[in-house]
């Protein structure tokens, strides 16, 4: 093997030891299994992400021969490596995957960890206190530390469910040498510790130890539930000289406890899903029975998708392999295109790589709940359907929607049913059980207790449209539109009019008045017009004055309003209703939809139909003045001939959350270039578009439209005088949401400083009286808490029930409050919680049935969810647990645990979501590591809204570690000092 390929082999390797660490699977042996979790999950992890990617044997080898690896009879075991040159691999990790972030994080003043130049220092005493480990925590010269309970490698860890509790150790010397006790303390001051003896060693006198010894007593008191630690050292002489100072240290942990914690607790331990084989389908697979059509269809069809089924390349497997030999054009030039720029040029064949990427990638995620040796049943009352249970589905854990295909195998492999593979369709999907149709041969031989191997597959419908809207872009010409390079240069001289606003709220907003105008005098044609809405700002009423304008001024006008979801569509058409008649406003549903979930407001125009939901015929939808539908359910206009031209305005709201393969689907096959308006409306520092595939968002895939056109198009960037060409694009100033102290630090990361706090003053102040602040007339709340990560059964996603009794005790305050105001229900905007994991918002809901005080409340409608839940949302009040808090050791890294949290534009919703009152829960040790939220905690701290029992005395990481590095382990060291190499 030649060295610089054995070098990256050997690097990839230590990754994937490191990777296999902290997933805690560093102790698997079996050579298939790693193997399978090298080629599966490694290289779509952060550690793999992006890497070069030597096949497994290449890696194993260059392993074995740089002693980091044994191999025997089929095991592999990996050599342990020392903390600090984990430590170490970490940072140089982040570094490296901090430098593939395409957006600079302004420059911040940390007053704790999180600098580059912390981890560095950090490490290096890490690195020293690790070398000598062993001998700081032993007993040594005679000297012992015992303890009730008991410590193991020199670590006291109990859990504890009252509020006080002694711990006590013992110091005893049963040398034969003269040993003086001089001084004992705890490193990390933590006050609900509280350190006593009868000696008076912690008033500062000195002790000669001898065999009956010293008992120290440490008090723990706390109301508060999460971890609690510290390292206790204790500090000795011989024969009270300095040159024979030695010390002893030992580690405590009380976890405390409550009912509420105890009742949250795993139901069973956490083990990661099974990967099942990958089945061969040597034969024919046996179509199943699709579901009924459903009723309603007047639309034909005249630019089918039948004809287009984009079936992925052979090579697209090949993409993300560094191993593969093949010299195929076909790759090559693939290749070549994911690496340059999206350009006109390469616009609909790098659009279709990064589409048939995601596919691949959506393709293994699903697999990965593959099943094997699993029955299925009749359904009650329909013999044609068997159930399946599939354990997560109601989490999306995997994705199974009706119509979807499900393969399944018999594992007997003979009788009736032999080898083959038939097809299921999807029919229902209820909780945690799914209704498949099959052919009548599969049925006529089921019998109860057969076991089969299932195998999900991906329901491509969502990205065929995406292709052929890609392609369609092409043929309609929509260069200008997508590439508006030249638009500034134009002769096209708009003459703005003096209108008068139909909302009169706009007539005080200079930026809203200045959006609407040049949307209805069409000043950017051809180019999209793009209205940039920061937090709060009113995008949406603005889009809809811009809407209700163009169709007062331009009677011959028809409009496309789309979002990415239902539920924003649904709030865009419920404003476009306010006040005027039904009729010309068409909320255009999916037939999927589910009609329970129509808003009252909008069922009498949409297209509901004796209660079920139905598509008109093209000559119908053509009537309306204003249609508002999803961007996907647009592609139905394009599908059954919507002529280019006939929309003469198109409107896409929160266009920064929508993938650019998605937002130009209402664009490509409707727009008319040379006179058509777009209008792209939303934050490109909000939530941007999920997506899956580590390649393809390293090609661009993640970035919207709105976000590609201000970062690469001239017109769209501020100018030399700092501000927009509002001929193209107008940025929303004034916030009429949050009160001023919540917006700071969110304005000061992501906008510039120019946000204006516009909301009114009673509802914003609402809080700042609040008895419960740390602070008066500031209503924002950091609440630190030490907690632990925790999981359970099948399900990845991680929970801390420690920030969840925290959370409820203010959500009591909260509710008692809002009831001495005479609020006897609870509404959803009036509280929010956020939580970045599905299974915390799970144990939140369930906590919320538990408590006797809360069960009452009937809280079952008020908002808790995900960041990507609460975009576009707003409460009164926003609590927001940030979950990720490793509290397994004070020696384990916590700076690489932060998951979903560490994501500036998620970061950026979550703390811009809340009216009056703003409460995150959270590990400040965790948290600070990341710039943002170091920013965030260093503001409240400043402003005396930090609430913690640990925040106000705990010693910094920082200054723990080198306290730590400098201790004198045994007689004959030298005390180290600042200037020590």
């Amino acid at each position: 093997m030649p060295k610089d390929q054995f070098n990256d082999s050997l690097r990839v390797g230590g990754n994937f030891i490191q990777f296999l660490y902290e997933d805690h699977r560093r102790f698997i042996t079996d050579k298939n299994q790693l193997k399978d979790i090298y080629n599966r999950e490694f290289r779509e992890s952060n550690w793999g992400a992006g890497d070069i990617h030597p096949n497994f044997s290449s890696v194993l080898y260059a392993l074995k021969q740089s002693g980091k690896a044994q191999i025997h009879s089929g095991k592999v075991s990996f050599t342990a490596e020392d903390e600090a040159y984990q430590d170490q691999r970490r940072f140089s990790h982040q570094q490296r995957r901090q430098q593939q972030v395409s957006h600079a994080v302004p420059p911040v003043q940390h007053r704790g960890p999180g600098t580059a130049s912390d981890l560095i220092a950090v490490a290096q005493m890490k690195k020293k206190v690790a070398k000598n480990r062993a001998l700081l925590f032993s007993n040594k010269h005679g000297v012992t530390v015992t303890s009730d309970p008991e410590a193991k490698e020199g670590r006291i860890c109990l859990t504890v469910n009252e509020q006080e509790k002694v711990v006590r150790l013992y110091v005893k010397n049963s040398g034969a040498n003269s040993i003086y006790f001089t001084k004992y303390g705890a490193k990390n001051r933590i006050n609900c510790f509280t350190l006593r003896d009868d000696h008076g060693v912690s008033q500062g006198k000195t002790l000669k130890l001898g065999p009956e010894g010293c008992e120290i007593q440490v008090h723990f008191r706390c109301s508060q539930a999460g971890v609690y630690r510290d390292m206790l050292v204790f500090e000795f002489t011989a024969d009270r000289q300095p040159s024979t100072v030695f010390s002893i240290v030992r580690y405590l942990e009380v976890t405390h406890c409550t009912s509420l914690g105890e009742a949250l607790a795993s139901t069973s331990p956490y083990q990661r899903r099974p990967i099942a084989p990958k089945a061969s389908h040597k034969h024919k697979i046996v179509m199943g029975k699709r579901p009924e059509s459903l009723p309603g269809m007047r639309l034909k069809t005249e630019v089918a998708l039948k004809d287009r089924d984009y079936k992925m390349p052979y090579y697209i497997k090949q993409l993300k392999s560094s191993n593969s030999n093949s010299n195929s054009p076909q790759l090559r030039r693939a290749k070549d295109v994911l690496d340059s720029p999206l350009s006109w040029e390469n616009y609909t064949e790098k659009l279709q790589l990064l589409l048939y990427l995601e596919e691949h990638k959506m393709g293994k995620d699903l697999n990965k709940y593959d099943m094997v040796d699993v029955s299925m049943a009749r359904h009650n009352s329909n013999n044609n359907l068997l159930l399946l249970q599939v354990p997560g589905v109601s989490e999306k854990r995997p994705s199974v929607l009706h119509g979807d295909q499900v393969l399944v195998t018999h594992s007997g492999q003979s009788g009736d049913l032999g080898s083959q593979t038939y097809q299921g369709y999807v029919h229902h999907v209820d909780n945690e059980q799914v209704q498949l149709g099959f052919n009548k041969k599969f049925l006529q031989h089921f019998t109860e207790g057969m076991k089969f191997s299932v195998e999900f597959t991906v329901n491509r419908l969502t990205m065929r449209i995406q292709h052929r809207a890609a392609e369609l872009a092409s043929e309609h010409g929509l260069e200008e539109v997508l590439f508006p390079a030249g638009a500034a240069s134009s002769d096209h001289q708009p003459q703005l009019h003096t209108l008068s606003m139909i909302n009169s709220q706009l007539e005080k907003n200079p930026e809203q008045r200045m959006a609407v105008k040049h949307i209805v005098a069409g000043s950017s044609k051809r180019a999209p017009y793009l209205v940039f809405g920061p937090p709060g700002t009113g995008k949406t009423v603005t889009v809809v004055e811009a809407i209700k304008q163009i169709e007062r001024a331009q009677p011959s006008c028809h409009i496309l309003a789309c979002a990415p979801s239902n539920s924003a569509a649904d709030v865009l058409c419920e404003k476009i209703v306010d006040g005027r008649e039904q009729h010309k406003v068409f909320r255009f549903y999916a037939r999927s939809h589910s009609v329970r979930q129509i808003p009252p407001k909008l069922q009498g125009c949409c297209n509901l139909e004796k209660g079920i939901l139905v598509v008109p015929s093209k000559e119908e939808l053509m009537e309306y003045k204003i249609m508002v539908t999803t961007l996907l359910t647009a592609s139905r206009l394009v599908t059954g001939g919507i002529p280019p031209g006939h929309y003469t305005h198109i409107f896409v709201d929160e266009a920064g959350q929508a993938a650019e393969t998605e937002c130009i689907i209402p664009l490509a096959g409707l727009l008319k270039a040379k006179t058509g308006q777009v209008v792209l409306v939303g934050d490109p520092k909000q939530l941007g578009p999920i997506i899956s595939c580590s390649m393809a968002r390293k090609c661009g895939m993640e970035v919207s439209l709105l976000e590609r056109l201000m970062r690469n198009v001239h017109v769209y960037k501020k100018n030399e005088r700092g501000t927009f060409n509002n001929r193209f694009v107008t940025k929303l100033l004034r916030n009429y949401r949050s009160h001023p102290a919540i917006l700071e630090i969110p304005n000061k990361l992501f906008y510039d400083g120019e946000l204006e706090p516009c909301a009114a003053e009673k509802k914003r102040n609402s809080y700042c009286s609040w008895k419960h602040l740390p602070r008066e007339g500031f209503p924002l709340i950091f609440h630190g808490v030490v907690g632990n990560n925790d999981r359970e059964a099948n399900s990845p996603s991680f929970f801390n029930k420690e920030e969840v009794d925290v959370l409820l005790d203010y959500l009591k305050k909260l509710i008692h409050d809002l009831h001495q105001k005479g609020v006897t229900k609870i509404e959803p905007e009036h509280i929010g919680i956020i939580a970045p994991y599905r299974k915390q918002v799970e144990k939140i809901r369930k906590a919320l049935k538990i408590d006797k005080d809360l069960r009452k409340e009937n809280l079952e409608n008020i908002t808790i969810g995900s960041v990507e839940e609460f975009q576009g949302k707003e409460s009164e009040v926003i609590l927001v647990s940030t979950v990720r808090s490793n509290a397994k050791s004070i020696e384990q890294d916590q700076r690489f645990t932060l998951g979903f949290v560490n994501n500036e534009k998620r970061f950026n919703v979550a703390m811009t979501r809340a009216q009056a009152l703003l409460i995150v829960v959270g590990n400040p040790a965790v948290l600070k590591t990341d710039p943002n939220w170091n920013q965030f905690i260093e503001y409240c701290s400043s402003k005396g809204g930090c609430w913690s029992i640990d925040s106000s005395h705990a010693q910094g990481e920082e200054e723990m570690w080198e306290a730590l590095s400098k201790l004198t382990i045994h007689h004959g060291d030298k005390p180290e000092t600042d200037e020590s190499d």
